[in-house]
């Protein structure tokens, strides 16, 4: 009997212990299965509660109007749609006929540039044709990238308040005489009929270096007295006007967003400012340009003269049209979207040639008005026609004239003078 009590007693024990590795099982299966549906529910909630953040975090850092488009938040990576979870829908494109030169500098306050440092590219210096062209050529070609200089003079100021005509004059540091017999004549800053007029002359540094110190201590006592000087630190010379052009540019997007017209032009013209607000009082245009405009000119080949480019640096045919730099009128929108044209070119060496490059991009066609005379009135200098105060009195611009002839004239045109008619230009 013992032994069938322990028998008996054995079967018991191992069913026993087989029930309950059968109850342990399926406790276990019950057990993986509500933690893996525990699991997926909390990756799915902290999937959304992450996107949420995202969003939020983006929005505090980023504040967008209510109307924005799920797009523009699927451009960032967030994509808000709930099935976005389990498949990523590929980003919308937004499509835009804005093009890359209407980008402009919105960011900068103030000139930011406060390095001069600047190493050669030398890239393309051992190739045949850089070895073949002139030594003055090899020298912009190596330094082209370099296109903005810190500010040695700034004056912000100028463009405080709404300016209705900014005068902008192209000098270099020793023609002090031109400066000061503009500001006495028509670049005097003065208001005509409640509207404000501005005057700024552009310049580099010296390039003599024996006087280079004592040239910029004059210039900065002159801009003590007058305070209406940019200079910018590069060396002038005559490939470093395409720099000053857009330094300009690019200050003028910095600084002057209530500019309505600019005129740029020589430390050597005549200007009859009278003339130009009456020809801007009855144009209403935008994108306004307008100068002595050439059409179709053609690249001069003879090294000797002045002017002369390379085949290599510009081979097509004819130039883009583009204005005579000595004078031309331009609103204030349209010298924005230069500065952001100027920005997708290389730099060229004749400064109207490349502005006339810049306009071609933006696709603005310069007007070209025969009040604007920058080569003259007649082609003969040594006619009496070039020095008729009649005529001047009826143009916007007239190059060439030297300090005491620009003097005289201006007193001429501005005293009782008496013209049989005026020329029907305006």
């Amino acid at each position: 009997m013992p032994s069938l009590r322990c028998h008996w007693s054995l079967h018991s024990c191992c069913g026993m212990s087989r029930m309950t590795v059968r109850e342990r099982w399926r406790i276990y299966r019950r057990l993986s299965l509500m933690f893996f549906l525990a699991v997926v529910t909390l990756t799915m909630v902290q999937r959304g509660n992450i996107s949420t953040g995202l969003q939020f975090e983006m929005e505090r850092q980023h504040p967008q109007p209510e109307a924005v488009s799920s797009g523009a938040h699927q451009k960032r990576g967030v994509y808000l749609k709930a099935n976005s979870f389990w498949k990523a829908r590929k980003p919308k494109q937004e499509h835009t006929t804005e093009p890359p030169w209407t980008m402009e500098a919105r960011g900068a306050q103030t000139w930011d540039v406060t390095s001069a440092n600047c190493t050669a590219n030398l890239n393309f210096s051992g190739t045949d044709w850089f070895a073949g062209l002139e030594p003055n050529f090899k020298q912009f070609l190596l330094y082209r990238h370099c296109r903005y200089f810190p500010m040695i003079m700034n004056h912000p100021e100028k463009c405080q308040g709404e300016v209705h005509l900014l005068i902008v004059v192209k000098s270099v540091i020793t023609q002090h005489d031109r400066r000061e017999v503009i500001r006495n004549t028509w670049g005097k800053e003065q208001e005509i009929d409640g509207k404000r007029i501005k005057t700024l002359f552009l310049l580099g540094t010296s390039s003599n270096e024996v006087e280079k110190a004592n040239h910029q201590k004059l210039l900065e006592y002159e801009d003590q007295i007058y305070g209406d000087i940019l200079q910018w630190d590069f060396m002038d010379s005559f490939f470093n006007l395409t720099l000053k052009e857009t330094s300009f540019l690019k200050w003028f997007s910095t600084y002057c967003s209530q500019v309505r017209y600019i005129f740029k032009g020589d430390d050597d013209v005549f200007v009859n400012i009278q003339n130009i607000f009456e020809f801007l009082g009855d144009t209403g245009m935008g994108n306004l340009f307008v100068g002595d405009v050439l059409f179709k000119a053609k690249p001069i080949r003879k090294k000797e003269n002045k002017y002369y480019i390379p085949q290599a640096l510009y081979n097509k045919t004819y130039y883009p049209p583009y204005a005579g730099g000595g004078g031309f009128l331009m609103d204030g929108p349209l010298a924005r979207k230069l500065y952001g044209a100027s920005e997708t070119l290389d730099l060229y060496p004749i400064d109207d040639v490349f502005l006339g490059m810049c306009l071609e991009v933006v696709q603005v066609s310069p007007i070209k008005h025969n009040a604007f005379k920058t080569f003259g009135l007649v082609k003969n200098k040594s006619s009496k026609l070039n020095k008729e105060p009649c005529f001047f009195k009826s143009m916007i611009v007239v190059h060439k004239l030297l300090p005491p002839d620009l003097s005289h004239m201006w007193e001429l045109v501005n005293s009782d003078l008496v013209c049989a008619q005026k020329v029907e230009i305006l």
